[in-house]
């Protein structure tokens, strides 16, 4: 991916050494850090899927600070779907048949002292940038809630099973061993449209206003103290106007 630059914030792939670890203590510290009783200078966030991805970071132009980061996994079909690091806590099997390109979009993380809504732009810039590059016809990955517990995303899990859930064809089966199954669990409740939207993660929030969809259940992360649902994106269901805006972000 070339780098490109807009307003205060420059988009640039990671490479070295150095900067991939930057990136991973950009990771800890927002996924793992937020919890920890003291800072832990040398920790990082770091796994065995950092070496076969591709790293994209956004850094703020005039202090060289890191903002954001995230990786990408490139696959050339479905039949690969099995090395995904969303397969280890979904059952994919279902899209081993989609036959283009996708591409897994995994550790999106933005600076917890960082609220600049540009950020995220800039991050789908990139994004559509790689997709029309790699002619990408799928966009999927893990959409994060912080915390574990279901009741205060009541709304939110209400809404995804109302309005979001994936194509049967596509729907992802239960393989972790503790999952909070929204779609049952709530089936009869009636989301509050504003509520929802507010405890939606940012990430996923954008997933779905381009017309993505959800499993109907949410994997129960004790590690990351997380709850997250597989989130997929079929390029094609973008709607035009959209479209327009993601590329115009990186003219």
């Amino acid at each position: 991916m070339m780098p490109f630059r807009k307003g205060r914030y420059e988009v640039l792939a990671a490479t070295t050494e150095g900067e991939i670890r930057e990136s991973q203590r950009l990771r800890w510290l927002c996924f793992l850090g937020r919890n920890a009783a003291t800072d832990q200078p040398d920790a990082l966030d770091a796994d065995d899927y950092d070496s076969r991805c591709s790293h994209v970071v956004i850094r703020e132009t005039a202090s060289g600070v890191m903002v954001a980061c995230f990786r990408m996994l490139t696959l050339e079909s479905g039949a690969q779907i099995g090395d995904s690091y969303s397969a280890r806590y979904y059952n994919l099997s279902r899209l081993r048949d989609f036959s283009g390109r996708m591409v897994e979009l995994g550790r999106f993380c933005i600076h917890p002292e960082w609220h600049d809504p540009d950020i995220l732009r800039l991050a789908w810039g990139a994004l559509a940038r790689h997709v029309d590059e790699q002619q990408v016809a799928l966009l999927f990955g893990c959409s994060s809630f912080i915390g574990t517990d279901t009741e205060g995303y009541a709304d939110a899990f209400a809404m995804l099973r109302e309005r979001h859930l994936a194509p049967k064809r596509w729907l992802p089966r239960v393989k972790a061993p503790n999952v909070f199954r929204f779609a049952r669990a709530l089936r009869l409740r009636r989301p509050d449209p504003r509520a929802a939207m507010a405890e939606m993660p940012p990430l996923l929030r954008s997933y779905l206003a381009m017309g993505g969809w959800v499993s109907d259940h949410a994997v129960v992360d004790a590690q990351m103290d997380t709850l997250h649902v597989f989130t997929g994106l079929e390029i094609r269901a973008i709607p035009p106007g959209r479209a327009r805006l993601l590329r115009a972000t990186m003219a």
